[in-house]
């Protein structure tokens, strides 16, 4: 039975990766064999032009890189000491009122303000719009679901009597958070910090709502905003003939491809790093 078994998720990852691959060769397809062929993994002919554009414009591409990696890592590493700050005094059986703050994360879990409140607490009150702030803290710094599965791998993954033990060695509650909680912790740390800069790195929402300066646009922003260019363009009829010309070569459908592999490949990379944890912080998780 072990042989079928590894053959089902043989033919499962295969699955998973034949997107990936379709995606791959029709970024670096003719524009031409896409449009009259549709998209092939043996494409007529190859071409570079779609990865040459975006090279192009690799002067607002690498700011928008560098803006998205650091509100992914900060903003990573934010979410996951506010979670885990917040879950760890819920998960503490002496703490009172425990339960009263567990019934307010939970609540946000089911109501929100709405957009326009929202926008007008973050750019009136918190006066973050136009700012890095607002690429990190709106709708994604902490998330309630997330609390509260944290809070419960403390409850059943952290033994009690070690914490006990750690108090009556002269540990305060910071230092066994951090020398006894987190260390036991780190699979479900991972898989929460695994979550949180999918998010971040994929977010568009905030940077279209709270950001028109250019130089602050992520890279989904400055992705989107060329396949704009590009739809404008291309619907644009009043042309000169050299213009023309020019729009007709111009890659619009392999670029879309280009700029999905681009969007993409940073996560494919990180992800086997985290892999490990990610499974061991979702079983442990459901075996409790």
């Amino acid at each position: 039975m072990t042989w079928i078994s590894n053959l089902v998720l043989m033919v499962f990852s295969i699955a998973c990766l034949i997107p990936f691959a379709l995606l791959i060769i029709s970024s670096i397809s003719s524009e031409t064999s896409i449009i009259q062929n549709g998209y092939s993994f043996w494409p007529e002919q190859l071409s570079g032009k779609a990865y040459h554009y975006l090279w192009e414009h690799w002067g607002e591409l690498g700011r928008a890189y560098g803006i998205t990696v650091f509100i992914t890592v900060f903003g990573t590493a934010a979410s996951l000491a506010m979670t885990s700050m917040l879950a760890y005094p819920m998960s503490r059986q002496d703490i009172p009122m425990r339960g009263f703050w567990a019934f307010l994360v939970f609540f946000t879990l089911l109501f929100n303000g709405g957009l326009v409140p929202t926008y007008l607490i973050y750019t009136q009150v918190f006066e973050i719009k136009n700012t890095i702030w607002a690429l990190i803290v709106p709708g994604l710094l902490m998330n309630g679901f997330n609390v509260l599965l944290v809070r419960t791998f403390f409850i059943t993954s952290v033994p009690p009597a070690l914490m006990e033990a750690a108090n009556i060695d002269g540990a305060g509650e910071i230092k066994t958070f951090y020398k006894i909680v987190l260390p036991l912790s780190m699979p479900i740390m991972a898989t929460i910090g695994l979550f949180s800069a999918i998010l971040y790195w994929n977010d568009w929402f905030n940077g279209m709502t709270y950001v028109t300066n250019p130089e602050l646009f992520s890279i989904q922003n400055i992705l989107n905003r060329i396949i704009t260019d590009i739809q404008f363009l291309s619907n644009n009829s009043n042309l000169s003939n050299a213009a023309s010309g020019e729009l007709a070569e111009m890659p619009s459908t392999s670029v879309r491809m280009a700029i999905a592999v681009i969007g993409v490949l940073p996560i494919l990379i990180a992800y086997p790093f985290f892999q490990k944890y990610f499974i061991k912080g979702i079983t442990i998780g459901a075996v409790k």
